[in-house]
């Protein structure tokens, strides 16, 4: 009987330790919300550094941004996975993950960064402004994150996130636009994983096929995680081009995920999010691209083209200035000329008679 004792006090001890060790709070972060009592506003009381220095998202405004010559293309190593092999894609309450594999990772940083694994945050069907980072204020649809730990220095993510540049993440705006082939090998999953802990194996693919053209162009950063623990230690690399999505497959993003467990008594459906843009004092966020290429949105030669038509037009307004100026001038002459003519001659003939 004694040594049954101590045996279920042994499997007893075992499943404590095993339900501390699997689910730390600080990592997981499953307390906290994008809204409600858990929500953004409380991240702080729990987690510290979210209402710490150097926060993520922001926003990327002229006033912030710098060219840095030195900032080169970078280089996506093993992103073009196999369709022979599978990515696990999984709904862990605050969003839809995919895993990804450590061979998978970015050259042209100060150290190698291997990718862990891609994300989304988005909106609402109601209000599809969801992206983290904005650009002049302005709101994208949604935004993708692809998440990579300093393999140089350390052995995983967890052990990387809470060191300084231990994290480098790419980030994709998205709006909406036309039908978006390589993202719905991810939308085309979502029923699969419409409630929290649901995982389900997909096909590989191309992961590269997910970034924007001209990947070259980007904005960069020192922040941190946007959710809790929100710890300040991630390299920011944000394209500047978009990418395109349907609006069919935007709403299924805004409509098929749920926060909570399939049995939930109480469904809540996962939307909204996002973290709002932090304050960036005193910072300067680097960017790979000449500012003077683009003006609030417009393309250089659509500058150029309206400059020109307002050079045009001066001078057409000129020119008829100057034309009815001229004739005025000249019309007014003659008046006076005829004048001059015409009563000389009249006084000679009164002389005559006299």
């Amino acid at each position: 009987m004694p040594h049954r004792s101590l045996h279920a006090a042994a499997i007893l001890l075992l499943v404590i330790l095993k339900e501390q060790t699997s689910s730390p709070a600080s990592l997981s972060g499953s307390e906290w919300t994008y809204s409600g009592p858990d929500g953004e506003t409380s991240w702080s009381k729990n987690y510290p550094s979210c209402g710490g220095l150097l926060q993520s998202p922001i926003d990327l405004h002229s006033d912030i941004l710098q060219y840095d010559a030195s900032l080169v293309p970078l280089d996506f190593q093993g992103y073009n996975v196999s369709a022979n092999e599978q990515f696990s894609l999984t709904n862990n309450g605050h969003s839809v993950k995919l895993k990804l594999p450590p061979a998978m990772h970015i050259q042209g940083l100060p150290s190698r960064y291997s990718a862990t694994q891609l994300h989304l945050h988005w909106g609402n069907q109601n209000n599809p402004h969801g992206s983290e980072h904005t650009v002049g204020g302005k709101h994208f649809a949604a935004e993708l994150h692809i998440v990579h730990y300093n393999s140089d220095l350390y052995p995983d993510a967890s052990a990387a996130s809470n060191e300084s540049e231990g994290l480098a993440v790419l980030a994709v705006l998205i709006e909406m636009g036309s039908f978006n082939p390589s993202y719905d090998k991810i939308f085309s999953h979502l029923q699969e994983v419409k409630y929290e802990g649901q995982e389900v194996l997909i096909p590989g693919f191309s992961i590269e096929e997910l970034l924007p053209e001209r990947p070259a162009e980007y904005y960069r950063y020192k922040g941190s995680l946007t959710t809790p623990p929100c710890h300040p230690t991630v390299l920011w690399t944000v394209f500047r081009n978009p990418v395109q999505i349907s609006q069919e497959q935007l709403l299924a993003l805004e409509t098929d995920l749920y926060c909570t467990r399939e049995n939930d008594s109480s469904p809540r459906e996962m939307i909204n999010n996002f973290r709002h843009v932090q304050k960036f004092d005193e910072r300067l966020v680097y960017i790979s691209f000449r500012q003077d290429l683009t003006y609030t949105g417009l393309s250089l030669g659509i500058i150029l083209s309206v400059a020109l038509a307002g050079i045009l037009g001066i001078c057409i307004v000129l020119a008829v200035s100057i034309w009815l100026f001229r004739r005025k001038k000249s019309s007014k002459k003659g008046d006076n000329n005829k004048g001059v003519i015409y009563k000389p001659a009249i006084k000679k003939e009164t002389e005559a008679h006299a």
